[in-house]
C-alpha cells in the first residue's frame, strides 16, 4: 500500500522542502522506498536540497507527453532508497495548470509503487495546491511562530475545508448553497465553512453525511517549524484547539521542531543537515516526526544516528 503525504504552508519561507527532504532521507534510510515531488509549481527546489545536478526531465515533460507515465521522469537521487520528480525546469506556465493536466498528474501520483510518497507544495490557497493537498486523507501543515504565519496557515486549513466541501457540488448548486448560507445566517456566512456544513446538512444531508465522514477521516498534522527558545512551547496545541473550536476540523499537533542557524549553513552548502548535524535538537525533532509518520502505516522505524 502507497502512504502519501502531502506538506503545505500557507506562507513561503516557513520550511516545507527542507522539512519533505530530511523526511525523505529519514524514510528512506529506515528502509522504505521513498518519492519526493517537487508540486512547488513555478519555485521547484527540491533537487537543490538533495543535491541533485540540475534534472534534465521535469514534471513538464510528463505535462506535455514527452513522457507518457510519470515514473519515467524519476530521478534518483545521492541518497539510497530515495527518488524524485523534480519541478526545476518546468516550463513557465506550469503554475497555472490547466483541470486536465491537474487531474493527469493525480492520477499518475496514485498508480506510482513507492513505500511512501510526500508532496511539497507551492505556499497559498490556490486550487491546484488545495486539490493536491486533498489527494490524501494524511497531510501536514507546517508554520513558524510568527503571527503572520499562523494567519495564513489557519487560511490554508479553512481553504482545504472549503475546497472539500466545494467538490461535491457544481458551480451553479454551489452558488446557490452560498446564497441560501447568507439568508439563513447573515452577510459573510458564504465565508465560513461552519455555515456552509449547515446549509448542506439541511439541503443536501446525504452529502453532509459523506462530508462528515470525510473530514472524520482525515489524518491531518501540523508542525510548528524555526521554533526559538524563547517562543511559547504550547502554541502549536492552542492553534490546534482554535482550528477544532472555529472550523470543526481536527488537526493532530505533532511537534516543534527547534531553530537552529545550522540549517543555513547546510542548506548554503548543499549538505544533508542530519548528516552534519545529528545530534542536534533539530535533528531530535525531525526524527521524532518521521517516527510518527511511519506508525501511522502501522510499523516501527529503526533509525541509525551514525
Amino acid at each position: 500500500m502507497v502512504y502519501i503525504w502531502s506538506i503545505g504552508g500557507g506562507k513561503g519561507g516557513s520550511g516545507k522542502s527542507f522539512l519533505t527532504c530530511a523526511l525523505g532521507r529519514l524514510l528512506a534510510g529506515a528502509g522504505k522506498k521513498t518519492l519526493l515531488i517537487d508540486l512547488d509549481l513555478g519555485a521547484a527546489n527540491l533537487h537543490t536540497l538533495l543535491d541533485v545536478p540540475y534534472p534534465a526531465k521535469s514534471l513538464s515533460d510528463f505535462i506535455r507527453k514527452k513522457f507518457t507515465a510519470l515514473e519515467d521522469i524519476v530521478l534518483p537521487t545521492p541518497v539510497p532508497n530515495l527518488f524524485l520528480v523534480s519541478g526545476a525546469n518546468d516550463t513557465l506556465d506550469i503554475a497555472n495548470l490547466s483541470y486536465e493536466q491537474k487531474t493527469k498528474i493525480m492520477r499518475a501520483i496514485a498508480r506510482l509503487d513507492y513505500g511512501c510518497i510526500l508532496l511539497d507544495l507551492g505556499a497559498g490557497t490556490s486550487f491546484n495546491t488545495l486539490d493536491f493537498f486533498l489527494i490524501s486523507q494524511s497531510g501536514i501543515f507546517i508554520a513558524t511562530p510568527e503571527p503572520t504565519s499562523i494567519e495564513n496557515v489557519y487560511r490554508l486549513i479553512r481553504a482545504v475545508y472549503f475546497r472539500r466541501i466545494r467538490q461535491y457540488f457544481t458551480v451553479s448548486t454551489f452558488k446557490a448553497l452560498e446564497e441560501e448560507a447568507v439568508q439563513f445566517f447573515g452577510n459573510g456566512a458564504y465565508n465560513k465553512p461552519e455555515c456552509m456544513m449547515q446549509m448542506v446538512k439541511q439541503m443536501y444531508p446525504e452529502i453532509g453525511i459523506r462530508l462528515d465522514n470525510d473530514f472524520a477521516g482525515y489524518k491531518f498534522k501540523l508542525i510548528l517549524n524555526q521554533l526559538h527558545k524563547q517562543d511559547n512551547a504550547a502554541l502549536g496545541p492552542q492553534i490546534c484547539k482554535l482550528i477544532e473550536k472555529h472550523l470543526g476540523l481536527q488537526i493532530d499537533f505533532a511537534g516543534n521542531i527547534a531553530y537552529d542557524e545550522h540549517v543555513h549553513d547546510s542548506i548554503c552548502q548543499r549538505v544533508s543537515f542530519l548528516d552534519r548535524y545529528p545530534y542536534t535538537r533539530t535533528a531530535s525533532d525531525l526524527r521524532e516526526l518521521s517516527k510518527q509518520i511511519v506508525h501511522s502505516t502501522g510499523e516501527q522505524l529503526m533509525i541509525n544516528y551514525s
